[in-house]
C-alpha cells in the first residue's frame, strides 16, 4: 500500500436528537474530533433530491486507523466536515492488513 497523504483536517461528527420543546426532536451534529485525511473523488451522478436535482459525489477518504469500538473510529451514519462541505459516511474498512489506515466510503450531495 502506498502511504496516503493526510493533508486535510476533517471533523468527525455524530448525530444526536435533542428535544425541540414541542414534543418532538431536532437533530444536531456533535463534533467527536479532528482527523487528518486524504480525500479522493470517485465517479459522480445526478439524482433527484427532496427540493430538486442534486449532484451526488462518492468519495474515498483515508485516515489513520482506530480499533473497532474506539470513539475515534468513524462509523456509518456519522459524517465528516470541512468548513461548509459535508461527507456522509456510508461504510468503513481497513485500508491495509495492519489496520494503520481506514478507508471511509462517503457521499457528498450538492444542490444543482
Amino acid at each position: 500500500m502506498i502511504r496516503p497523504r493526510l493533508t486535510r483536517a476533517l471533523t468527525l461528527e455524530a448525530a444526536q436528537d435533542v428535544p425541540d420543546g414541542a414534543g418532538g426532536f431536532d437533530r444536531i451534529w456533535m463534533p467527536l474530533g479532528v482527523h487528518w485525511a486524504e480525500v479522493t473523488a470517485r465517479t459522480g451522478r445526478q439524482a433527484r433530491g427532496e427540493a430538486g436535482p442534486v449532484s451526488v459525489m462518492p468519495w474515498r477518504i483515508v485516515l489513520r486507523g482506530a480499533p473497532v469500538g474506539d470513539p475515534a473510529r468513524p462509523e456509518p451514519g456519522q459524517r465528516l466536515r470541512e468548513g461548509g462541505r459535508v461527507w456522509r459516511i456510508e461504510a468503513v474498512a481497513e485500508a491495509d492488513p495492519e489496520g494503520r489506515y481506514l478507508t471511509c466510503f462517503a457521499e457528498e450531495e450538492v444542490a444543482t
